[in-house]
């Protein structure tokens, strides 16, 4: 049987990615008593590893049927006798505790999808699933669908499944993608990696090394935002199409010697789509890759879009704010939200450190009349 990750010493991955990130001249970094008090990450096995010489054929088109689709919807293995629910919104977001994800059956976990899609977003507290196995943490993903390899963030060497969230205080490369050191308001809306052909579904995030205040991740309802417009602004929404783009990702670690490890591409995707299992329509742009509506001039879209991406910030009311601890696996759909991370903590004397699961889905159901 493979070792946990727990287990696992840290491997040569983290030498390369060292000499990594002194080739891409990162800003903040430690001082020298900050670097004789920091043991290090928790789970080295999972520190980024970031070669830019790492490639990627483009991604496939598949097939694609919604696991909750499967499920009983009662939901008799996720939610027994024994599990504790707490609900922290009437629109998403339920916390559950005294579930195991890693000891739910297939119907479980179809069942799980199911419930994702119903309420958005699923904070497991207790979970056991950092110190599983990669390939078990992978297997159980997998079930969710076909998981997005990222094209320029840290993975782990051997397992490019993983979307390495991380900083430190000599590693902030986030910051310097977001430009945070040049904004009032960090915030920053996106579903994740929205150019792709067949966007991700059910989308799983487990927390390592957390700072002690701080660190949390906004989610807003995309149904909800949807659902708060008139019915004459929906009828003119429904049936639009707009460009989401990965180049200006794809640019920025070029820029600063990280990994292109596909081409970008740029894609088409309805303005308001439809979840394949509730059949629930939701808005889909986001200010992270949503660059222009298809068919309006510049000036259009731009003031089409700023209207969305700002009604979408302003939603304090159907938002939730989720908090981590020790053990905490965050799972969302990512076709019916957005969220942003809170990079509220000072990074330079505090480590956050989490890992992304990313199942890709169906190519986008746009919404009729």
């Amino acid at each position: 049987m493979a070792p946990s990750v727990s287990e696992l010493k840290p491997t040569e991955a983290v030498a390369d990615v060292a000499a990594n990130i002194a080739n891409l001249k990162l800003t903040n970094k430690p001082t020298q008593e900050e670097t004789s008090l920091d043991k290090g990450p928790s789970y080295p096995f999972y520190y980024p590893y970031l070669d830019p010489n790492e490639k990627f054929p483009p991604t496939d088109i598949f097939e694609f049927s919604d696991k909750g689709l499967l499920a009983d919807k009662a939901k008799p293995n996720l939610l027994n006798a024994d599990t504790k629910v707490h609900h922290l919104s009437p629109y998403l977001g339920t916390e559950l505790r005294n579930v195991q994800i890693s000891q739910l059956s297939p119907e479980g976990l179809n069942e799980l999808a199911l419930y994702t899609a119903e309420r958005k977003v699923l904070i497991f507290r207790d979970q056991d699933f950092k110190d599983l196995t990669p390939e078990r943490q992978i297997e159980i993903a997998n079930h969710f669908g076909p998981i997005q390899r990222h094209p320029t963030s840290g993975n782990v060497k051997g397992f490019p499944e993983f979307h390495v969230v991380y900083r430190d205080p000599g590693f902030d490369r986030l910051n310097r993608y977001r430009g945070f050191d040049n904004k009032i308001n960090l915030t920053s809306w996106h579903s994740d990696v929205t150019y792709e052909k067949q966007t991700p579904g059910t989308t799983f995030f487990f927390i390592l090394d957390q700072p002690e205040v701080g660190g949390d991740t906004l989610f807003t309802s995309q149904v909800e935002a949807y659902n708060r417009l008139s019915d004459e602004f929906k009828k003119r929404l429904v049936g639009l199409r707009a460009i989401h783009s990965a180049v200006p990702q794809a640019e920025h670690s070029r820029s600063i010697g990280g990994p292109v490890r596909r081409e970008p591409i740029e894609t088409e995707h309805p303005v308001v789509r439809v979840h394949p299992v509730t059949g629930e329509k939701a808005l889909f742009v986001n200010q992270g890759f949503t660059k222009s509506i298809v068919g309006f001039k510049k000036e259009e879209s731009d003031f089409l879009l700023n209207f969305l991406f700002e009604h979408i910030a302003k939603g304090a009311d159907f938002r939730i704010r989720a908090s981590y601890e020790p053990g905490t696996v965050v799972v969302w759909d990512n076709r019916v939200t957005v969220h942003s991370a809170t990079p509220d903590f000072d990074a330079k004397a505090a480590r956050r450190h989490a890992v992304r699961l990313t199942p890709q889905a169906e190519i986008p159901i746009p919404a009729t009349d």
